[in-house]
């Protein structure tokens, strides 16, 4: 129980450090994240609302509010990051790494916040 208890919270810090960079990038240096985005065939339209989404899901992961509302959080950061991965792949530019990182980070989150749920 105590070994699965650190498992999650390094994962999860690990995961909520990726994405608070991340948002944190959209809204600081919009302009060189809108030229990524363009160079990866997405809209720049989403940039603020996807940081938004990675914030509001990081509160809903650590929240012990809602657990429904946990599922969707994993849910939404497993098919953000899906795409990234899958989009940078795409352009052959070499960053799919970090997205990798995270689907493995998001994993051991939500596999350990499981087992820790479990045995309650």
């Amino acid at each position: 129980m105590k070994k699965a208890k650190i498992i999650y919270l390094i994962s999860t810090g690990l995961l909520s450090l990726m994405m608070l960079m991340s948002a944190g990038m959209y809204i600081v240096k919009n302009a060189d994240v809108s030229v990524i985005f363009s160079g990866l065939g997405f809209p720049t339209y989403i940039i603020y609302p996807l940081a938004v989404a990675k914030i509001l899901g990081i509160i809903a992961i650590w929240a012990k509010k809602s657990q429904s509302l946990k599922e969707w959080a994993y849910a939404g950061f497993f098919f953000d990051f899906v795409l990234a991965a899958s989009a940078h792949i795409a352009v052959s530019d070499g960053e799919h790494i970090p997205a990798i990182v995270a689907i493995i980070l998001l994993f051991v989150s939500y596999f350990s916040e499981r087992r820790i749920s479990a045995s309650n």
